[in-house]
């Protein structure tokens, strides 16, 4: 027989294990917590086998969705959808408008920026253009040239009377430096750092990731994108670090009533950080149609989505588009780590005879995600699909379907930005726009080699599912 002491042991472990389990089915349930299959059996069994140790870890990381009714966007009435109904890509149309996304609105002109130095011009010039209002999101903000030039921009827009508004991630703040905030604060400007770990830290919440860069000036003109405030993304910084050299990346503006539309997201994400509560409002109503030209509408639909949607908007927007794709895919990313649908839809799509060809960097700045792409790629190439590996690194993201869809902004084709991170992108519909996106891929994959598949070893294959495993599905 085991002795009491060992019997009380081994029923208080059971009664820990128990608690650990109901935690994860009540917390799952009430918060409606979808996951990939293999993310929640390993929560599963973590917590069966080890729930000392796995129970904090879920309360830290576990959170995937943070639903309010104050963050939510109101689902727009089918009616205000009417004028869009001859749009091209009526399918991703029917999708979008399920999905509760902000209606399709208009834009005076697409800015896309060719280089670094025409984004940095660009991003300079939307700061300096604001009298009213100035808002500006970004993951990181570094401590290096280019940083504290942004820091001075913004502080002499506050100190001219301009209402500036600064949101960083708060695990992004210590990502390139963590630099001095004081000359935002001394200058009037607010700054909101965005789910800082060292708050809060078992609200389920520190997983989560705001990776949305924004600049809105007045509500009229927005510079969006893939760059962080950081001088590797624009310019590099030969000054500070000689063998730094620019990342190739993707950045561009809009003006018009999209700008209004970004502005209501970042006001979103700010009562959210600041905790401050969200007046509501209704969902934001389409132009007019006299706003647009004669011939082909010009229209653009942001898209939001991470833990403040209700639905995992952009994965269902590629799933969707991939499976529709008639004659080509065109995508860029810094980072690839497709889920198996997400994967299928490529492969399925180039065995249709869909030209699919994915540019990515032949070594990224984040090696896990190059050892866990691996296995995505050889069943890739080996389905058709033609990847393109550049010496450089890229940092862009988009995606062109055809010649009726393209999605640009800030998500990665990685799982923590299709199902974890705070993400927003621009979803175009215009054909000419469309194949200035198609001829930025083509031109900057001049410079890439095809991938040739290796098969790999018994070490190599272990360590890339678990490093996918770890890194990518919790």
């Amino acid at each position: 027989m085991l002795p009491r002491f060992s019997v009380h042991l081994i029923s208080l472990h059971g009664v820990v294990t128990l608690a650990a389990l109901g935690i994860f089915l009540i917390v799952s349930h009430a918060l409606r917590q979808r996951r990939h299959p293999s993310a929640a059996i390993a929560w599963f069994v973590s917590l069966a086998l080890m729930p000392y140790v796995a129970l904090p870890l879920y309360l830290l990381l576990g959170n995937r969705k943070v639903l309010r009714r104050s963050d939510s966007v109101r689902r727009p009435q089918i009616d205000n959808w009417n004028q869009f109904d001859g749009l091209p890509a009526g399918q991703m149309q029917t999708l979008a408008r399920t999905l509760g996304l902000p209606v399709p609105t208009s834009y005076d002109h697409l800015e896309l920026h060719k280089d670094g130095r025409e984004a940095l011009t660009s991003l300079l010039s939307v700061i300096d253009s604001a009298y009213v209002t100035l808002d500006v999101c970004t993951f990181i903000l570094a401590r290096d040239v280019l940083g504290y030039e942004i820091i001075d921009r913004l502080a002499l827009r506050a100190k001219h009377g301009v209402k500036v508004r600064v949101m960083i991630d708060g695990v992004g703040r210590y990502l390139d430096g963590h630099p001095d905030l004081s000359p935002l604060k001394k200058a009037g400007v607010e700054v909101a750092m965005f789910i800082s770990p060292w708050i809060f830290p078992f609200s389920g919440k520190a997983n989560l990731r705001n990776h949305r860069k924004m600049a809105i000036a007045d509500g009229v003109r927005v510079w969006m994108g893939g760059r962080n405030l950081a001088a590797e993304y624009f310019q590099g910084d030969a000054f500070v670090r000689p063998k730094q050299h620019a990342w190739i990346d993707l950045t561009f503006c809009l003006q018009g009533p999209v700008a209004g539309q970004a502005k209501q997201q970042f006001e979103r994400d700010w009562n959210f950080t600041t905790r401050r509560q969200q007046v509501h409002s209704q969902a934001p109503t389409p132009a007019s149609p006299m706003a647009y030209s004669a011939g082909e509408r010009s229209v653009v639909q942001l898209v939001p989505s991470g833990p403040d949607q209700q639905e995992d908007t952009i994965y269902a927007l590629l799933v969707s588009g991939c499976f529709a794709a008639r004659t080509r895919i065109l995508a860029v990313s810094p980072y690839f780590v497709p889920d198996a649908t997400l994967q299928m839809a490529f492969s399925l799509a180039a065995r249709r005879g869909v030209k699919v060809d994915l540019l990515l960097p032949s070594k990224s700045n984040h090696r896990l995600a190059d050892i866990a792409r691996s296995a995505s790629l050889r069943e890739l190439s080996a389905s058709g699909v033609r990847i393109w590996l550049l010496p450089k690194m890229i940092h862009a993201k988009a995606v062109v379907i055809d010649n009726e869809f393209a999605l640009a902004g800030s998500a990665n084709l990685d799982e923590r930005s299709l199902f974890l991170n705070y993400e927003i992108m621009a979803a175009f519909y215009n054909s000419v726009d469309i194949e200035h996106f198609a001829r930025w891929i083509e031109l900057n994959r001049r410079g890439a080699t095809l991938h040739e598949p290796r098969r790999p070893g018994i070490a190599r294959a272990f360590s890339e599912g678990l490093v996918r495993w770890v890194a990518f599905q919790l």
